[in-house]
């Protein structure tokens, strides 16, 4: 089974002036965000504006992350949407882009029954040979992908993990006791990050990795090899930003808060609308205080 690793980061695409995408500051960030902690990049999903690209950028995008750093990291491919066959589609023309795997969101907006989900699923799986994470946002998507549709999708060999951002352990527990040894459970919730590890969470598909992808692995390492107490402080030292990458919509805090350490992230596609000052303290006050800026 492929291993992703522990920290995937949620990347977001960068922007020129014109909002058209700046395939080079992507390559850019990319090489940034592995040298800083991430084991994998996901490409094109929420925190990189995909309802705002089209399919010809989403696979430009694709393969200008992979050929920046597909050699030293997973290469993670949104391929999801809420019409199967799109998403079939685009997962194919990924797959001969050479990308190491697919995330595909629940079905948005349609609200299909939990049949549904296993049926939306499962027809992506049959139609790649690609490794699938399911991705599962309730919050965003309208609908929520209940534990027992996960494990019957985790019976499928090439569905390998979930990123599960419903905010609830018990459902994570649940998803983690009912799918076989080594289907690997992500949170979706960087504050979350270290509960989920706690009841049998693989890692974290993070957004604030952008800025704090060091720290990140090292609470997962120190987790992992017993020092729960180290853990919990980073966790705890963490935990501000956390917060306020959230105090507004996300991808806008963290394009922010990208742009303010130096790296090029440009700015944001209508419908969403740039920080406020008053947000850009917030968040500017917090880095400041986590000596990340």
């Amino acid at each position: 089974m492929k291993n992703f690793g522990r920290v995937l980061t949620a990347m977001v695409t960068p922007f020129h002036d014109d909002l058209s995408v700046n395939y080079q500051a992507a390559a850019e960030l990319a090489h940034y965000l592995v040298a800083n902690g991430s084991d994998g990049l996901v490409v094109a999903g929420t925190t990189g504006e995909s309802p705002t690209l089209t399919k010809e950028e989403k696979l430009k995008l694709f393969d200008a992350v992979l050929t920046a750093v597909g050699d030293r990291a997973s290469v993670i491919a949104g391929t999801g949407s809420n019409d199967t066959r799109a998403s079939i589609t685009l997962t194919q023309e990924a797959e001969k882009i050479g990308v190491h795997g697919v995330m595909a969101v629940g079905p948005y907006y349609n609200k299909p029954p939990q049949e549904g989900f296993y049926q939306h699923f499962k027809a992506i799986a049959e139609s790649t040979a690609l490794p699938i994470i399911v991705y599962n946002v309730p919050g965003r998507t309208g609908s929520n992908i209940q534990p027992p549709t996960i494990a019957r999708l985790a019976e499928y060999k090439n569905i390998v993990a979930v990123k599960e951002a419903s905010g609830s352990l018990e459902q994570a527990s649940e998803i983690i006791r009912n799918t076989p040894p080594g289907f690997m459970v992500y949170s979706g919730d960087d504050s979350l990050t270290l509960p989920m590890l706690a009841v049998g969470g693989t890692g974290v598909i993070s957004v604030a990795s952008h800025i704090v992808g060091k720290e990140m692995q090292e609470m997962i390492r120190a987790f992992i090899t017993g020092d729960t107490i180290r853990a919990q402080q980073i966790h705890l030292t963490l935990t501000p930003f956390f917060k306020v990458i959230f105090i507004t919509t996300n991808p806008i805090p963290i394009k922010t808060a990208v742009n303010m350490i130096g790296q090029n992230a440009g700015p944001l596609r209508l419908p969403l609308v740039p920080a406020t000052p008053g947000e850009c303290e917030q968040l500017k006050k917090v880095m400041q205080q986590l000596n990340v800026l």
